[in-house]
């Protein structure tokens, strides 16, 4: 009786909805629980010695509701939300989320919680594995030893295949990051004597292995804030440089380099903002999608370098 009647509370009262006596009798009268008028009163005490915030409203009759929850209305519609715009989980593994966030509300706020926004080209995974990866590699990295998977590539025709006809990884997890929607594990390859990227929801049958390669390199390993940003997780030699950005476009670079982003006044057409970025193609590419909002002003190898991109794209 006393953890229905605390379900009751929870799932039908707030700050705007209160419950009397009577009505808290009937309640759970209508879940074949007995109760007489005084006994609830005890129960809401008892309920009260375990810190459960039970408010009392001096009306006629006395009312009663739970104010305090562990997470507020906006809280959830921001955890609904996320859930729905997560890439690395399927729309299954969505649906069971969000349906375990609504047992945090009341009825009258999951109704609330019943909602869909709109994410653009929103693309869901199509591994469920991808969570139970993820536990797998931080025990690894708590128990200092290697992980063996298969990995899985999209082929030419559209589906997944095995890369290395199925020849397992075997790589010393390092770190774990979260990236336009997907996990990465960076890890130590002993073959290639560098670090790698995996992306996680392309694993297959992750499994602990031998101990762990240790080495300066990945010891000295950490993911730093004021690091070169990379685009689409392309990697390449770290350059410092200057953009050139008209002054109604700045958020398109605070948006991109966040902190990492200094601002000169230039003139009065344009702003001189200072970043780190990793140079590769899909830099190049980025900058070229800005139309002339957007351009590199220094170092001049690297705008000479940007020029020779275009001018190959233009090539027949």
């Amino acid at each position: 009786k006393l953890l229905t009647l605390l379900r009751i509370l929870e799932q039908k009262t707030d700050e705007e909805h209160l419950l009397n006596v009577p009505q808290l009798v009937e309640l759970l009268e209508q879940q074949d629980i007995l109760a007489e008028r005084k006994s609830i009163y005890d129960d809401i005490k008892t309920l009260r010695d375990f810190d459960i915030d039970i408010k009392t409203y001096q009306r006629n009759p006395v009312e009663y509701a739970i104010e305090r929850r562990d997470f507020t209305l906006e809280e959830l519609m921001l955890m609904v939300d996320a859930v729905q715009s997560c890439r690395a989980i399927t729309e299954r593994q969505a649906r069971m989320l969000i349906t375990n966030i609504k047992q945090l509300a009341t009825n009258r706020e999951q109704a609330l919680l019943d909602r869909r926004i709109h994410v653009e080209g929103r693309i869901k995974s199509k591994s469920e594995s991808v969570l139970s990866t993820v536990d797998a590699i931080h025990e690894a990295l708590r128990l200092r030893c290697k992980v063996a998977f298969a990995y899985r590539k999209i082929g030419a025709d559209g589906k997944p295949y095995e890369t290395r006809e199925g020849k397992r990884h075997e790589v010393t997890p390092v770190a774990i990051s979260y990236d336009d929607g997907f996990y990465y594990l960076t890890a130590w390859n002993d073959h290639h004597a560098n670090l790698t990227e995996y992306r996680l929801d392309r694993k297959v049958s992750v499994e602990r292995d031998m101990p762990a390669t240790r080495n300066e390199e990945i010891a000295n390993y950490a993911f730093d804030q004021g690091k070169a940003v990379m685009f689409g997780r392309f990697n390449g030699e770290e350059v410092a440089c200057e953009l050139t950005v008209d002054p109604d476009k700045v958020e398109i670079i605070t948006d991109r380099f966040g902190k990492g982003a200094t601002f000169l006044p230039f003139d009065w057409q344009q702003v001189r903002a200072r970043v780190k970025v990793c140079k590769s193609q899909q830099f190049f590419g980025w900058v070229a999608s800005m139309g002339r909002a957007v351009s590199i002003a220094a170092p001049q190898s690297l705008v000479e370098e940007y020029r020779d991109y275009l001018h190959f794209l233009l090539e027949e």
